[in-house]
């Protein structure tokens, strides 16, 4: 009489090792076997016998590598497409039960478009008080690529990006409290001297963008090209940073939309920021990538959302005055 059968396990009953499937999904991203080493801490050679032994596995070579280049083979590229998901998502799981037994702990690393304003640095304080074994990393990330930081998995957990985020593998969890919009303009254009423009005024005005990767409706969002009454915008230069934004606003090669607290921030002699009627105001989110949710990111996600809720609605303050003569 046969015993009960053993529950079925398909990844070891086709003797795959996970060490291989991280390996695969590493050089898949950088197609370098030396940079992948450095990534997983081990020599180029041990790179080269996790895919060996991978690819005897499955039985069909899944990358192509000469002296001069690294590629997926087709079937390498269907086999990164089918696992990336799967992967995360077993990352995820063990990392919230870890995390889970033994408190919110480690390292969040927190990225944002700008600044780090005050909201952003009230809602980490708060999740420091909240998770004191939880350390955060804060960097910043290109105006020009919202999203980017948050796709690579190696570079931010959760960002405070920009919205709108319209992205089918990204979550948008809290919201900071929306704030008017301002223009920023050189000292020497004719609007700056005014306490306000309409949103209607800006079809003289060459709009700075962002350039891409951001996708298009994002960028069309911060730089329109056109009001709200259907005249058209002028495009002006495209940039890839907030700094490179407000130093072609300063040589008067255009203005920059951005928003209250961001101007406040970035406060400069050569540089006005005006309040602007009219436009829908602008607001930041929190964001992280769906296969990525960890018990860290839930934790800092419900802080955010304590925090924005409580600290950051109230009026708008105006803006202060500038001496522009």
């Amino acid at each position: 009489m046969s015993g009960p059968t053993a529950p079925a396990d398909p990844i070891g009953a086709l003797g795959l090792e996970l060490r291989e499937l991280e390996c695969f999904l590493v050089l898949s991203e950088e197609l370098h076997f030396g940079r992948t080493g450095e990534r997983l801490y081990v020599s180029q050679s041990r790179v080269s016998q996790l895919l060996r032994s991978l690819e005897s596995r499955i039985g069909a070579r899944l990358v192509d590598r000469t002296s001069r280049r690294v590629g997926l083979t087709p079937l390498g590229e269907e086999f990164r497409a089918s696992l990336r998901p799967a992967y995360d998502a077993l990352r995820a799981t063990v990392d919230s039960a870890r995390t889970a037994a033994r408190g919110v702990e480690g390292r969040l690393t927190v990225g944002f478009q700008g600044t780090a304003d005050d909201r952003i640095m009230r809602a980490i304080d708060a999740f420091h008080a909240r998770h004191p074994r939880c350390a955060t990393r804060v960097v910043e990330i290109p105006l020009c690529d919202p999203f980017g930081a948050l796709r690579s998995g190696a570079v931010v957990d959760v960002a405070v990006a920009l919205l709108p985020v319209a992205e089918s593998d990204l979550v948008l969890g809290p919201v900071f409290s929306a704030q008017q919009q301002t223009v920023a303009l050189s000292v020497r254009h004719p609007l700056a001297s005014r306490a306000s423009v309409s949103a209607e005024e800006l079809a003289g005005l060459p709009l700075i963008a962002p350039d891409g990767p951001a996708p298009v409706y994002w960028r069309t969002a911060h730089a329109p090209a056109s009001t709200p009454g259907g005249r058209p915008i002028p495009a002006g230069p495209r940039v890839s940073t907030l700094q490179e934004g407000l130093t072609l606003t300063a040589a008067g090669r255009g203005g920059m939309l951005l928003c209250r607290p961001t101007a406040e921030y970035h406060g400069r002699r050569d540089v006005v920021f005006v309040p602007v009627t009219g436009l829908p105001d602008s607001a930041l989110g929190l964001v992280h990538h769906a296969a990525r949710e960890t018990a860290r990111v839930r934790a800092f996600a419900a802080t955010a959302q304590d925090v924005t809720a409580v600290t950051f609605a109230g009026p708008r303050a105006p803006l202060p005055a500038r001496d522009v003569t």
